[in-house]
């Protein structure tokens, strides 16, 4: 793969590899004056490693209160009630509002934690998707667990497990939210508008049913990663562009790892790279449609996840101030 290539319709490698990009997407956007994170900058990857456990160890067990997802409010009228000033990355963020506003014209906040690319993915399935993927709608979900079983011995659940601490109850959580997550999806498939919308303001309340479905999307998205490097052990299978990048990382050589180091702490202390938002694109089988508002000067402006166009993916868009967090815009 030239990854001097992999730019405009796609993920920023340089970026990837920026410490400032890679965690956090609870972090607030700041006020008019807007200042990008380099806490990462100076600190050696063990000392971050020992306080993101550090983190996950301390995330409340309780549930979230309320909605995690608000009705959608006028996109132009929150862009400027949420960049007043006139600095120069305000002003950046406010023409990336006024390009999106032509097509869409309102937005939908999403809850500004860990969880919240997997939550507005989510909830852009609910609410667009025509139809339930076949990796999905095919899936042995017994047979795929078992498969994993060496992968999800340390799954962690923001709620903690309700069955117990043991391989075999994980197993049987993931189950439990799988089989949800098909019902919610084929049930939100089948609505009509009005009974579609029900279906999602009922999800996402911050109620473990919205945690569990996160936590089964995150599974698709390992349970993708092991099918892939499979094929790359294989070297006869065409494999998508994004993999090379994905199993290139010292961090996520292995599916073992990409979980241990990464997929493990979403939701907790981090949230998803780049690279893994193609893997997130392509485990749903949807392309995520991504208005990155800080690059609204460049081509990077709107990106693709995957990159790789799927001639029968539809796309979900989203949209970002900064590839920490992610709302919905709504036509």
């Amino acid at each position: 793969m030239d990854t001097s290539s992999y730019s405009q319709d796609s993920p920023s490698l340089a970026e990837d590899r920026e410490p400032g990009l890679r965690r956090g997407e609870g972090a607030s956007r700041g006020s008019a004056t807007p200042e990008d994170s380099d806490e990462d900058l100076y600190r050696g990857a063990e000392d971050i490693e020992e306080e993101r456990k550090n983190r996950d160890k301390t995330v409340v067990s309780r549930l979230w209160e309320g909605v995690s997802v608000s009705a959608s409010v006028d996109l132009l009228s929150y862009s400027d009630r949420e960049w007043r000033g006139n600095t120069t990355k305000s002003v950046l963020i406010k023409k990336g509002y006024r390009l999106v506003a032509q097509r869409f014209g309102r937005l939908c906040k999403v809850r500004g934690d860990n969880y919240c690319a997997l939550r507005a993915t989510l909830f852009q399935i609910l609410s667009q998707s025509q139809r339930l993927p076949p990796r999905l709608r095919d899936m042995e979900i017994q047979s795929s667990l078992q498969a994993d079983r060496h992968l999800i011995g340390q799954w962690k659940f923001p709620f903690g497990n309700r069955k117990s601490s043991t391989t075999q109850g994980t197993m049987a959580q993931l189950h439990v939210y799988l089989d949800l997550l098909r019902d919610r999806w084929t049930a939100a498939v089948q609505s009509s508008p009005a009974e579609r919308e029900v279906l999602v303001q009922q999800v996402f309340q911050g109620q473990e049913e919205e945690f569990g479905l996160l936590e089964a999307v995150k599974y698709l998205m390992l349970r993708t990663a092991s099918e892939i490097h499979g094929l790359l052990e294989m070297e006869t299978q065409e494999v998508p562009d994004f993999s090379w990048l994905l199993f290139a990382r010292d961090s996520s050589s292995s599916p073992q790892a990409l979980f241990r180091n990464h997929l493990s702490h979403v939701g907790f202390s981090g949230g998803l790279e780049q690279v893994e938002m193609c893997l997130l694109g392509f485990s749903v089988e949807h392309r995520l449609q991504v208005y990155r508002l800080y690059k609204a000067d460049s081509q990077e402006f709107l990106t693709y996840y995957p990159s790789e166009q799927k001639a029968d993916w539809p796309c979900l868009p989203l949209i970002t101030e900064d590839d920490r967090h992610y709302n919905v815009p709504v036509e």
